[in-house]
């Protein structure tokens, strides 16, 4: 039920699907909750709450708004809901990573879950969501959950600058790991319904007025922040560099998946059953050479979306790559790429995973 004590003396507790910190003494909160959210000095404990009530089963509400569902979620854990703030997930509390970081007398502690398979974004991808007035509908709740501790006093607005370098240490995390958006072909930055709530602690001796990145503080903010993100998604989901290091990993934001390649080759006539098909890509897909030229080859497509290179450099640069990957591969035949856009770029790299795949079969 104890999860830890923290260097503020206030423990963490793991119960009811939820993890609370509890209060020893008055503490500055500002968070992303609808209930008691934004900057607060008054609260007594703070909450991260694991919504989904079993596989298969959509979430619902209990109450007729959201903000009054976290009311009720709070009163079961034993709380004053006019006293707590609290924020919302799908993924297990059983998954959470709790990070520390020190500097002579500051620690920084971060307790995190996540998981972006479902609902990982890039901001500024197309959304579909526009409502500004019904607030009875539950959505894919936060899929990364960030409660940052910061053992030392802040004043309000640095309190939310820490904010900002614990999201720029998510996505720096999710940037690592090269998760790609589920909305674009871009890289994520985040899950749509994030949530975030930072602590500082008033009867600290400590007082800073900075916590970017030039600070002490926003060092040990990022680096708490990014290794607690990058532990919690590989408990909930098994992400890490090792499941990443994958060629249909590098491609599926840009839509070649195990079945795009399946339907592509049942297209050209071959004389093969999926398992076997699936079998021969799954059995060369991880191996070295071909993951990296294909990271080369993506980073080009990105670099032309970003506008850094223009799509007769990515084409003629993708050219090589192709000649390179083809050579590598028992002399196989490089695609062509048959115009300067992106798309086409794609199609190749596609085709020259099935031209692989061939070889394979004959071997």
């Amino acid at each position: 039920m104890k999860l830890c004590t923290l260097s503020t003396g206030d423990t963490a507790y793991r119960y009811y699907k939820s993890i609370v910190v509890l209060f020893e003494a008055p503490r500055k909160v500002l968070s992303t909750s609808v209930m008691n959210g934004g900057y607060r000095e008054d609260l007594t404990a703070v909450f991260n709450h694991d919504c989904n009530p079993g596989a298969g089963m959509a979430c619902t509400l209990r109450a007729p708004t959201y903000e009054e569902h976290m009311r009720l979620v709070a009163t079961d854990l034993g709380l004053d809901p006019d006293k707590a703030t609290g924020i919302g997930t799908a993924a297990s509390m059983d998954n959470v990573s709790v990070r520390k970081e020190q500097y002579e007398d500051l620690t920084v502690t971060a307790l995190v879950t996540g998981g972006v398979e479902v609902n990982g974004g890039r901001v500024g991808d197309p959304a579909t969501y526009y409502d500004p007035i019904d607030k009875t509908i539950l959505h894919k709740p936060g899929t990364i959950n960030i409660i940052l501790v910061i053992d030392a006093d802040l004043p309000p607005g640095i309190l939310a600058r820490a904010m900002v370098t614990c999201t720029e240490a998510k996505t720096a995390a999710l940037q690592e790991l090269m998760v790609g958006s589920n909305y674009s072909s871009g890289l994520a930055t985040g899950s749509g319904t994030d949530s975030t709530i930072v602590v500082a602690n008033p009867a600290s001796p400590l007082y800073f007025e900075s916590a970017g990145k030039h600070s002490k503080l926003g060092e040990l903010v990022g680096r708490a922040v990014k290794d607690a993100v990058k532990e919690a998604l590989f408990r909930q989901t098994k992400l890490s560099p090792e499941y990443q290091h994958s060629t249909l990993c590098r491609l599926k934001r840009y839509g070649i998946t195990a079945e795009r390649l399946w339907q592509d080759y049942q297209a050209r006539g071959k004389d093969t059953v999926k398992a076997r098909f699936l079998d021969c890509l799954y059995g060369f897909e991880r191996e070295k050479r071909l993951v990296t030229y294909t990271s080369l080859y993506i980073h080009l497509l990105d670099q032309h979306d970003w506008g850094l290179l223009s799509a007769a450099e990515v084409c003629a640069a993708g050219k090589e790559i192709i000649e390179l990957a083809g050579a590598r591969y028992c002399g196989i035949e490089p695609p062509v790429i048959k115009s300067n856009d992106s798309k086409a770029c794609l199609a190749a790299w596609a085709e020259l995973i099935l031209a692989i795949l061939d070889s394979k079969f004959q071997q």
